[in-house]
């Protein structure tokens, strides 16, 4: 039994007659839809009949001349890095160490030599940290605060790299010392931030804003978008910290600091004060309590934040900053949590004069 074999020429004519029925059909479609369309139209006024006809126009011309959706904003020619850059940003890298340290060991007893042991890059472990005896509440907090500063450390390692752990002073003694110079005279007994939650808060009152204005004070002279985009992350979280603590610190603003008969409120006035003396450029910190000229559009002595006559944060160059945590007042001579002083390029040329 043969099979039949359409020829090509048959082929073709069928697919032709199909096509040509296939326009017919569609035509006749369209030709129905315009006269009920044209029977609707009708209907309206005609000012409705304008308005629809404006509306399709401006739809087609948005959707036929419209940008492209998700460019880039930064400059095509800008890079994400500058050379300049990685020596800003590793700067900060000794503070979000000292901050790293300083909570995880409050909170759960123990560094980043445990929880994330290749960040310290063999650098020393930090002396006399142990953990604080903190309530549910604050623990929670400082705990938080802790795994943030290890992500803080890992995205700069990833963006500019790490230098090794400088070498970091946690003991109450060094606490101790340093209020002790905030009040003029030696507290009895000397403060020890460990020993509750209320102390431990005030030490942490010393910490974090240091890094906030530092991260002000480098945001003008980064170029590359990369470098911009860590900072402002960066400080957006630095500026939270600093703000929970002042919160938590201003709710008991009135409490006596046991035994020191000095309310909290005090604390932190004296505490900022001394920053303001070590770092030698004016009034950059301020307590949660100020004079009414220096309070927002100077109508308020409450100050739950500290900010400049503009409501804008201070900011402070490397030098103030190091001044303030060396604890010596000169960018040049170590001491205070940096007792062989800070590690990276621009803590090292300072401390190349000493």
């Amino acid at each position: 039994m043969s099979m039949f074999k359409p020829s090509i020429n048959t082929t073709t004519k069928y697919l032709d007659q199909c096509i040509s029925k296939l326009k017919s059909r569609l035509l006749n479609l369209c030709f129905s839809f315009c006269r009920r369309t044209m029977a609707l139209l009708l209907s309206y006024k005609p000012q409705t009949v304008v308005f629809m006809i404006l509306m399709v126009s401006c739809t087609a011309s948005t959707a036929s001349f419209s940008p492209q959706p998700c460019k880039p904003t930064f400059s095509q020619k800008s890079l994400p890095l500058y050379e300049k850059d990685i020596e800003l940003l590793q700067f900060p890298v000794n503070l979000e160490f000292l901050e790293a340290e300083f909570f995880l060991w409050g909170a759960l007893g123990h560094g980043l030599d445990v929880v994330e042991p290749e960040l310290p890059k063999g650098g020393p472990p930090p002396i006399g940290a142990q953990k604080a005896n903190l309530d549910l509440l604050t623990k929670n907090i400082i705990t938080e605060f802790a795994y943030q500063e290890v992500g803080h450390l890992r995205a700069l390692r990833d963006t500019v790299g790490l230098f090794p752990r400088p070498q970091l002073d946690l003991r109450a003694e060094n606490f101790a010392k340093l209020f002790d110079e905030a009040f003029g005279y030696k507290l009895d007994p000397p403060f020890n931030p460990y020993s509750n939650s209320l102390n431990y808060m005030l030490a942490s009152y010393v910490i974090p804003y240091v890094g906030l204005v530092g991260y002000v004070g480098t945001n003008p002279l980064l170029q590359g978008y990369r470098a911009k985009r860590l900072l402002a992350g960066l400080l957006g979280v630095e500026s939270g910290q600093d703000a929970v603590i002042r919160m938590y610190l201003y709710e008991r603003a009135k409490e006596v600091v046991y035994p020191y008969n000095q309310t909290v409120a005090e604390f932190t006035i004296r505490i900022s004060k001394l920053r303001n003396k070590l770092g030698k450029d004016g009034i950059k910190d301020e307590g949660i309590f100020v004079p009414l000229k220096l309070g927002a559009e100077g109508r308020t002595s409450s100050n739950v934040l500290s900010a400049n006559s503009y409501s804008i944060s201070y900011e402070r160059g490397p030098e103030e900053i190091l001044r303030i945590v060396y604890g010596t007042g000169n960018e040049h001579v170590p001491g205070g949590f940096y007792p062989k002083g800070g590690n990276g390029k621009i803590a090292r040329e300072f401390l190349k004069k000493y």
